[in-house]
């Protein structure tokens, strides 16, 4: 890529409050697309775009949109990989006032199903290897059904569409949201959604990113997830910064494009560094690493001898951050922190609104294990999208916590020392036990069942069902394998137990309660780390 690299001579650039006006309608892109126009901004397996083709692209996509009827605040539904058609499509939804919800593309027909008809899209855009998946999904609200390649039975080709519409901005441009989904302890996932969409400014000079001309960031992850989607994607749309696509990580791969680009940026996860760390020592000693910059990290606990031996190989350009979907505390840590702090996440900054409370809400002592939490405000906060239920028993209080339990030291840093046993993270993936439950449960042979989260050196975590049978059926391999089998047939395959334990019963609190905290800790019990 050595048009990206080659210095830029940039005409006079807008002021704070212009590029602020920009950014509140969407529209920021559109400004490096006018200064950077025939410069490369994608680079990808299927296909490059110069900033002015993605920019016209994602306005030929909105313009399809209103001409089917959508408006600010209809929801848009992209079932897609790391491929330009996402990128296009975030980008026409975030001028367009669009709700936009990336759907993970490993779920089974049944899960994609449930998200596409739960958000209420009135448009889909789907990669055409993954049109399938919709099959069980309703159609009554939707307006246009685009597939990338060639049209589908019930969808038009995505590039026909485009075809039929001019690259002109959006003459009354209105900023979107996204509405990623997540789940909790009621086993159907929920979209997380803000009232007032965030206005993202410009990653450059002396910000978390400290975006240059000339930089480049490499999406390794799955760009429908929260981490990707924030640190290579927003946060480089916003900056006018060149996105390199992966479809896939590979280890290698990905040492031999930093490299080869001079990839500066990227987003990982701690399984990725454990990939890394694995290949062959002479592999390792021939990449070439020096133009890293930033390697941001999180979704995931990364132990420390790992993090350790990353800092060793790619110098301090690690920074780790701490969030979730539900909130964004603005926590995190560079390598020269972290190896003053070892194990923390981040010192929580003044002003920041996450704090350590106990169960019943009380500010904790430093040193004290409590919940993170953080306040909720209505206006300002995340909640789940049509779902008055949840929404109350999540942010029913003041403060509210998405499960996590850790401390702050006497100088503020934050350690994370477990988790409430509700979600499972394997590979940076949250998995909800309930689902699990739910998929297992329903099998006449399970009377009663209890999915948790088990060690795993390479992916953090791995999922373990604990199954108590129902009478007339007896433990045995072959149950083991057929119910692992059952369980394929309705969940994603991330989801599916590597194993199952049989129980002669699983414990209850006196409210008869599963008591899954009880039944992971087992688990854990000689474990060197809890999360």
């Amino acid at each position: 890529m050595t048009d990206s690299a080659a210095a830029i001579t940039a005409p006079v650039e807008p002021t704070a409050e212009e590029l602020f006006a920009l950014a509140g309608k969407g529209m920021l892109f559109s400004h490096w697309a006018r200064r950077n126009r025939d410069r490369t901004a994608l680079l990808s397996p299927r296909g490059n775009r110069s900033f002015a083709e993605l920019n016209g692209n994602a306005n030929r996509l909105l313009a399809h949109f209103h001409a089917v009827g959508l408006v600010p605040g209809d929801g848009v539904a992209l079932l897609c990989g790391n491929i330009p058609q996402f990128i296009e499509t975030y980008l026409a939804c975030q001028r367009g006032g669009l709700r936009l919800t990336p759907i993970n593309w490993h779920l089974s027909p049944r899960e994609a199903s449930y998200i596409l008809a739960d958000c209420e899209a009135k448009a889909w855009v789907v990669q055409g290897e993954f049109v399938d998946l919709t099959a069980l999904a309703p159609t009554a609200i939707v307006t246009t059904r685009l597939t990338t390649g060639v049209a589908r039975a019930g969808f038009e080709s995505y590039a026909r569409a485009l075809d039929r519409h001019d690259a002109s901005d959006p003459i009354d441009p209105v900023i979107g949201t996204v509405m990623l989904y997540t789940s909790g302890t009621t086993g159907q996932p929920k979209g997380v959604v803000r009232q007032n969409p965030i206005i993202l400014m410009p990653q450059r000079e002396n910000s978390l990113c400290d975006y240059r001309d000339g930089d480049l960031n490499l999406l390794c992850g799955p760009a429908y997830h929260g981490g990707p989607l924030t640190f290579d994607i927003a946060f480089a749309i916003a900056s006018g910064i060149p996105l390199l696509m992966m479809e896939r990580f590979d280890a290698a791969q990905w040492l031999s494009l930093v490299g080869k680009y001079h990839v500066t940026h990227s987003h990982m996860v701690s399984t990725m560094f454990r990939r890394l760390l694995a290949l062959p020592e002479e592999v390792r000693r021939a990449a070439n690493l020096d133009s890293l910059k930033r390697i941001f990290h999180g979704a995931a606990p990364t132990s420390p001898e790992v993090k350790r031996a990353m800092i060793d190989w790619f110098g301090p350009v690690l920074h780790e951050y701490y969030g979730a979907t539900e909130a964004s505390p603005g926590i995190g840590i560079t390598s020269e922190d972290w190896l003053k702090k070892p194990g923390s996440v981040g010192r929580i900054p003044e002003g920041s609104p996450a704090s350590i409370r106990d169960a019943d809400g009380n500010l904790c002592a430093p040193g004290e294990i409590g919940f993170v939490s953080f306040p909720y405000n209505p206006a300002t906060s995340a909640s789940y999208f049509r779902a008055p239920e949840k929404n109350a028993e999540t942010f029913g209080r003041s403060h509210f916590s998405i499960g996590d339990l850790g401390y702050v030291d006497e100088d503020g840093y934050l350690y994370l020392t477990g988790r409430s046993a509700e979600v499972i993270i394997s590979g940076g993936v949250n998995i909800y036990p309930q689902e699990v439950d739910n998929a297992l449960a329903s099998h006449p042979a399970v009377r009663e069942v209890c999915t948790v989260g088990v060690p795993n050196e390479e992916w953090g975590e791995e999922v373990k069902a604990v199954v108590a049978l129902a009478d007339g059926f007896a433990a045995s391999p072959e149950l083991e394998r057929h119910l692992l089998a059952y369980a394929r047939e309705q969940l994603a395959s991330f989801k599916i137990p590597r194993s199952i334990d049989f129980v002669e019963t699983v414990p209850h609190s006196e409210a008869g309660k599963v008591l899954r905290a009880e039944v992971r800790r087992a688990y854990w019990a000689t474990a060197t780390r809890q999360i």
